[in-house]
C-alpha cells in the first residue's frame, strides 16, 4: 500500500478539518455542559441539527459508508475514510454532525447490505437522511454477548408474526428521542447448528411491549442524549417481513455489521490519542517545575516519544486493516481487524493517561478533555468484543496459519 494519501482523500481530509475548525470546535465545551445537565437529559443539543445541514451543504455526509453500496456511498473506500473518521474522533460528539456515528453506522450497513428494498425504503433512507436515529440489540445480561452465539434473546414465530422475549442491555441511543428503530437479534432456530440458530429482526421503537427499564451508567455519566440501557422485550410482536436477510442469518449479519465497526472505533481512537499527544506537547512548553521546563527533562521528552511512536504504529495497522477490507472484505482481514482493535484503545487510554500525569489535577478536571478521552477509551476496550476475545481469535488464527506440521525447525534427526 501507498503510505501517503490520494489527492481527493487530502482534499476531504482539509475541508473536513476546516469545517470542524469553524463549526465544532467553537461550541464543543457548549455542547459538553448541555449534555451534562441534568434539566436536558434525553434531549439533542438544539445547535445540532443547523451544523447537520451544513454538513450535508458541504457534502461531508454518509462518508463512512463504503463505495461498494453504489447509490447510498458518497464512493468512499475504507482506507480514504480512515484519516475523516481520526479527525471526527478528537471531538466525541462530531462523528453525529456528518451522520457517521454508531451505533447509526452498523445499522445502516446493515440496511444496505443485507435489507429488502422495502426495508431500505421504510429505514435505511431515513437514516441516511439523518431524519431518524437507531440502536443495536445483541447484548444480553445473563449471557456472554462477546460470544454471539450465546443471544438467548427468543424470536418465535406465530403465523404472520414473529414474537419477542428477551433482555438487553448496553443498548446505545435507545434514548435518544429521535431513536426510531431497532435492530434486535435472538434465537429463532435453537435446534441449528450454533452459528445459524440466531435471527435479526427489525423492531419500530414504538412497539409495544418494548421497555427501558434503566439508564446505565459508563464511570458516572448517562452519556445523554442517547444513552446506554438496559431493554426488556416483552411478547414484542412484528410483522414476518421485519425479518432481515431469513431466519439463521443473525450471525453471518452481525459478523457483517462489526467488522467495519471495531475499525471505525480504532480510526476515532488514533484522532483521540493525537488530540492527547498535541496537548502534552504543549503544556509542557508552558510550564516549569523546581526551576525548569518541563520540555527540558528528559524523563518527559521519554514519555512523549514513546507516545507519538505507539499511535504512528496503531495509525499505519488501521490504515492496513482499511485497505485489507477494500482489497480483500472484512472476512479476509479479520486477522488485522483483530490486531488494531486489540491494539488501539489500549493505545489510546495508555497516551491520554500520560498526559494526564503531565497535566497534574488539571488533566483529571474538565478543562481539558484527558479524563474524558481516558475513560472512553477504557470502555471501547469492551465494546465490540473485549480484546481478550479479538486476541483469543487471533492467535488460534495464526497458530492454524504457521504451526505446520514436520515445519523442522525442532526435529530430532533419525539415526
Amino acid at each position: 500500500m501507498f503510505f501517503e494519501y490520494s489527492e481527493k482523500t487530502q482534499n476531504l481530509i482539509a475541508k473536513l478539518q476546516a469545517f470542524v475548525d469553524a463549526n465544532i470546535l467553537p461550541v464543543d465545551r457548549e455542547v459538553r455542559e448541555w449534555n451534562d445537565d441534568p434539566a436536558n437529559r434525553w434531549k439533542p443539543w438544539p445547535g445540532l441539527e443547523p451544523l447537520k445541514d451544513k454538513a450535508k451543504a458541504a457534502g461531508l455526509w454518509n462518508l463512512f459508508l463504503p463505495e461498494e453500496y453504489g447509490k447510498y456511498s458518497p464512493g468512499l473506500t475504507n482506507l480514504e475514510y480512515a484519516p475523516l473518521a481520526e479527525i471526527m474522533g478528537r471531538t466525541g460528539w462530531c462523528s453525529e454532525v456528518f451522520n457517521c456515528s454508531a451505533p447509526d453506522t452498523g445499522n445502516m450497513e446493515v440496511f444496505a447490505k443485507f435489507g429488502t428494498e422495502a426495508q431500505k425504503q421504510g429505514w435505511l433512507e431515513p437514516l441516511l437522511a439523518g431524519d431518524i436515529r437507531s440502536a443495536y440489540l445483541m447484548t444480553e445480561p445473563d449471557h456472554a454477548c462477546s460470544d454471539a452465539t450465546n443471544v438467548r434473546t427468543e424470536i418465535r414465530r406465530d403465523g404472520d408474526e414473529y414474537v419477542i422475549n428477551g433482555k438487553k442491555w448496553w443498548i446505545s441511543g435507545i434514548h435518544d428521542p429521535r431513536c426510531k428503530v431497532l435492530l434486535v437479534m435472538g434465537r429463532t432456530n435453537p435446534e441449528n447448528p450454533r452459528h445459524t440458530q440466531q435471527s435479526t429482526v427489525i423492531v419500530p421503537r414504538d412497539t409495544p411491549g418494548v421497555e427501558v427499564v434503566r439508564a446505565q451508567k459508563v464511570f458516572g455519566s448517562v452519556h445523554s442524549p442517547g444513552g446506554h440501557c438496559e431493554v426488556h422485550l416483552k411478547d414484542v410482536r412484528i410483522p414476518k417481513e421485519n425479518i432481515i436477510l431469513g431466519e439463521g442469518r443473525g450471525f453471518e449479519i452481525a459478523q457483517g455489521r462489526l467488522g467495519p465497526g471495531r475499525i471505525h472505533h480504532c480510526m476515532r481512537s488514533i484522532g483521540s490519542a493525537q488530540l492527547a499527544l498535541e496537548l502534552m506537547c504543549q503544556r509542557v512548553t508552558e510550564r516549569k517545575t523546581f526551576g525548569r521546563m518541563m520540555s527540558d527533562r528528559s524523563s518527559i521528552r521519554m514519555e512523549i516519544a514513546k507516545s507519538y511512536c505507539e499511535i504512528e504504529q496503531a495509525r499505519l495497522l488501521t490504515l492496513k486493516a482499511a485497505d485489507a477490507i477494500d482489497r480483500h472484505g472484512a472476512k479476509n482481514a479479520r486477522d488485522l481487524i483483530g490486531a488494531i482493535k486489540v491494539v488501539a484503545p489500549q493505545m489510546a487510554q495508555t497516551v491520554a493517561d500520560r498526559a494526564i500525569q503531565i497535566f497534574g489535577g488539571m488533566g483529571v478536571s474538565d478543562d481539558v478533555p484527558l479524563a474524558d478521552i481516558l475513560a472512553t477509551q477504557r470502555y471501547i476496550r469492551l465494546t465490540d468484543g473485549p480484546e481478550e476475545v479479538h486476541a483469543s481469535q487471533l492467535g488460534k488464527f495464526k497458530i492454524g496459519q504457521y504451526a505446520k506440521p514436520g515445519a523442522g525447525w525442532n526435529e530430532i534427526p533419525q539415526t
